[in-house]
């Protein structure tokens, strides 16, 4: 970002080459627009965040401790207010991303209304979203700088220069609010010409990153739930290139690809892979089709299918639906086939979808890919769809039971019960679970962690919370003491939501284009004032 100075100099330059056209032009005016608007398009944000992602992923490679989170979000505020609160607790926003859901997409943005996690939805809402977010993203940019200006103004009207200084080198220095967004594509809405077409439509919107994944698109279902169905490799290979092609055309060079595998849960194909001859990709993809094996052509009845597979006749499994059934036992299997072949095909980070948050299992299957392919990374959906107590819980009940300890005071299958919360049991896997983004970094390649549907549960709880009061005997309280008093004491700038939706900006700019003549809104009547 340009220098205040250098701006401001740029600015007056342009408006003294007019010859008093531009008189009423206010060059300071001028830079201060400039700067609290650093992005002009979605290709702009692309280029700058794929290159951050690019950044981190290298810090990664060299240190396993610098990995990096997101929540995911379903609105641009939600969205900037995550920024805006990460920055304010720890000062930077760096390795700090955003992800947007396909599932809350679904859920929450479709003009159907809520709709299950089936790539239902219109694809036209996953681009709106990201403009979206990153609107307001902006927005959080030119909301801090107005307050530092307005500040630099106020320091030079009290001849404060030390000060003045000081927040032209906040200024000069302001970090952006504006992240990498890691943005659903689901399977592809379609064929690969679909996939193409949606995702030029999502990075032109600012998508550095796109997640997709290996279900087939007509069939897609959300990974934490059954009737999964994949498809061969070379039709997600196909999609892997649609992708890359859009970064390419719209010169977004170093775009990310994450290209997730479902098949750890899906027991399905809809196709038969290609195969020309044994041993190949194709091949390897039918090896894991459940079958009979059969000698004779009177085995094989009417509708029959039948492939070659390991040198013998095998008429695999075919359901009513049409699809095709994979051999029990194979998922771990048919995971680090499907990673290493698109890391070898144009993906850049894996995403292994499981059924429960276990850094052992994940660890497993990343060593076996990473012994072809050295540099595997994960991204890595820390999911509410897990029970998280549960599931650590248990896990460290069998832990200790092949410990040979005494688990005589605990029941495993209710383990969920609140008369373990203050067990050692429970006070163990509560530690486990603050430290499975740490542990699972280090030990299981995950370079990026994920929560997919944060606020959508941290809405309804708040909701909930203040409902039961408000409805209930505390009446007005249960709003000012449980979320207004809350808000200024812990400085959260929404407390001031005039300011936070741009009133101030608003005012700034009256002031700008009017002069003494603008009607401002910021005045002593402005009860906004009461908050200091």
């Amino acid at each position: 970002m340009a220098a205040f100075k250098d701006e401001l100099q740029a600015l007056t330059q342009l408006r003294e080459a007019q010859r008093g056209k531009w008189d009423n032009i206010n060059p300071e005016h001028a830079a201060r627009m400039r700067l609290q608007n650093r992005f002009q398009t979605g290709l702009d944000i692309a280029r700058y965040t794929a290159q951050i992602m690019r950044e981190d992923m290298a810090a990664y490679d060299a240190d396993s401790a610098q990995y990096t989170q997101s929540l995911g979000c379903w609105h641009g505020f939600i969205g900037q207010q995550k920024l805006i609160s990460i920055k304010k607790h720890f000062g930077t926003t760096k390795r700090s991303y955003l992800y947007l859901s396909g599932w809350m997409v679904a859920a929450l943005r479709s003009e159907f209304g809520p709709l299950p996690d089936q790539s239902m939805h219109e694809k036209t809402s996953v681009p709106s979203l990201i403009e979206e977010l990153y609107t307001f993203l902006r927005q959080a940019d030119t909301w801090e700088l107005n307050h530092l200006f307005r500040d630099l103004e106020a320091a030079r009207n009290a001849g404060d220069q030390a000060r003045a200084d000081e927040l032209i080198a906040r200024i000069d220095n302001h970090e952006t609010h504006v992240v990498p967004i890691i943005a659903d594509i689901d399977a592809g809405f379609g064929n690969a010409e679909a996939t193409y077409l949606l995702a030029k439509k999502m990075i032109e919107a600012g998508a550095c990153c796109i997640q997709l994944e290996n279900q087939v698109s007509d069939e897609k279902q959300c990974g934490h739930q059954d009737g999964k169905v994949t498809v061969p490799h070379e039709d997600f290979i196909a999609k892997i290139n649609a992708v890359r092609y859009a970064f390419l055309e719209l010169g977004v060079e170093d775009g990310v690809i994450v290209a997730r595998t479902d098949s750890l849960g899906a027991g399905l194909t809809q196709k038969i892979a290609v195969t020309k001859e044994p041993g190949d990709l194709g091949d390897q993809y039918n090896s894991y089709l459940d079958g009979e094996e059969i000698t004779s052509a009177s085995d094989i009845d009417n509708g029959d299918v039948v492939i070659k597979q390991n040198g013998k006749l095998v008429k695999v499994k075919r359901l009513a639906s049409g699809l095709y059934q994979f051999k029990p036992g194979t998922g771990e299997d048919r995971v680090v086939l499907d990673c290493i072949t698109s890391l070898q095909n144009g993906a850049d980070l894996l995403w292994i979808e499981t059924e429960k948050p276990h850094v052992g299992q994940i660890a497993g299957m990343v060593n076996r890919i990473r012994e072809v392919c050295p540099d595997a990374k994960l991204v890595y959906n820390n999911s509410p769809s897990f029970n998280w107590t549960l599931n650590f819980r248990q896990q460290v009940f069998d832990a200790w039971e092949q410990e040979g300890r005494d688990l005589s005071a605990y029941e495993r299958a209710d383990l969920m019960n609140a008369r373990y919360d203050d067990t050692e049991l429970g006070q163990l896997a509560d530690e486990w679970t603050r430290n499975f983004q740490r542990d699972g970094a280090r030990e299981a390649g995950i370079f990026h962690h994920l929560i997919t549907l944060p606020t959508y549960h941290t809405a309804a709880l708040s909701t909930d919370n203040l409902a039961k009061g408000y409805f209930g005997d505390q009446g007005m309280l249960a709003y000012v003491a449980g979320v207004q008093r809350k808000e200024i004491r812990e400085g959260i700038a929404t407390v001031k939501h005039q300011d936070m939706a741009g009133s101030n900006i608003g005012d700034d700019h009256k002031e700008f284009f009017h002069g003494e003549a603008a009607l401002k809104a910021g005045g002593k009547d402005n009860t906004m004032n009461q908050f200091g």
